[in-house]
């Protein structure tokens, strides 16, 4: 069993969570992700690792409340156990080399990000930060991006807190301004992964996604999470999570996200309903 030792609220749908788990936290890297059950009858969920600490022996998750295990999750409080808690699993961000990097993150995509921003400044590269929210309320990690930046840049859709606009509006003007970057990295929303990539493609600079599609086992074997990359099939538990955002097929992707919609959503309320019940 896998123990919570801390839980902590990030905005009304979004929850931080570190896990007792000493062997998977002196493994863990950036890019990488586990595979969780919150009890023995309980469906297999993939979430990426957010941090880690290897001398407490810890594992981070951060995540958003969208389907019945996310909410039977935020159910469990600091002293509870989950009944699995698997990895790392999947290949770990590339970050080696690399001297300037632009690091860009969408909504809850933003604890992917951090902890990529954090390795890279620790290696001594010049990190810049853009992370967008659809308003104020759902700001998350902005302080531990601000530490770990050169330059940190909070989009909201609104205007309601930072900067008005989307991430890729920060990012052009940066390009404009003749930023030149080794590599850009994007984590959040497909359809924002697909602009930013769309926008560094005119610029001919690298940019790199990280893929977060339905997994069931994690080790390939499913082919849940398989999508298209330059033409051929990938799997993102396994080729994966980050690939070349400029031959990932993303409108094949958002296609087949949007097929498990009407069935999470009809889990989510009966999952709603049951936890009313109790």
């Amino acid at each position: 069993m896998f123990k919570i030792i801390r839980k902590k609220r990030l905005n009304p749908t979004v929850t931080l969570m570190d896990i007792q788990a000493p062997l998977i936290a002196r493994k863990a890297e950036p890019g990488q992700f586990i595979i969780l059950r919150v009890d023995e009858a309980g469906e297999r969920i993939p979430l990426t690792i957010a941090d880690y600490d290897r001398e407490k022996g810890t594992v981070t998750i951060i995540f958003q409340i969208v389907g019945a295990t996310t909410e039977k999750l935020n159910h469990l409080e600091e002293g509870d156990s989950l009944h699995d808690f698997v990895g790392p699993l999947g290949i770990a961000s590339h970050t080696e080399g690399l001297k300037k990097v632009a690091v860009i993150g969408g909504g809850v995509g933003s604890a992917i990000a951090y902890p990529i921003a954090k390795k890279l400044h620790a290696q001594g590269a010049e990190v810049h930060a853009i992370v967008g929210f659809r308003n104020k309320d759902l700001v998350i990690l902005e302080d531990e991006f601000r530490a770990v930046s050169d330059l940190c840049k909070v989009m909201t859709d609104d205007g309601s807190y930072g900067e008005k606009g989307l991430v890729t509006n920060a990012l052009k003007s940066l390009l404009d301004a003749d930023e030149q970057y080794d590599e850009v990295i994007a984590i959040g929303p497909l359809v924002m992964m697909k602009f930013v990539c769309q926008l560094t493609k005119e610029y001919n600079v690298k940019t790199v996604v990280s893929m977060n599609p339905i997994m069931i086992d994690g080790t390939g074997m499913c082919g849940g999470c398989r999508f298209i990359v330059g033409g051929e099939t990938k799997f993102a538990c396994v080729d994966g999570p980050d690939f070349d955002g400029h031959l990932v097929d993303f409108d094949e992707a958002m296609e087949r996200s949007n097929m498990y919609k009407d069935f999470e959503r009809h889990q989510y309320e009966e999952t709603c309903n049951l936890f009313k019940e109790v």
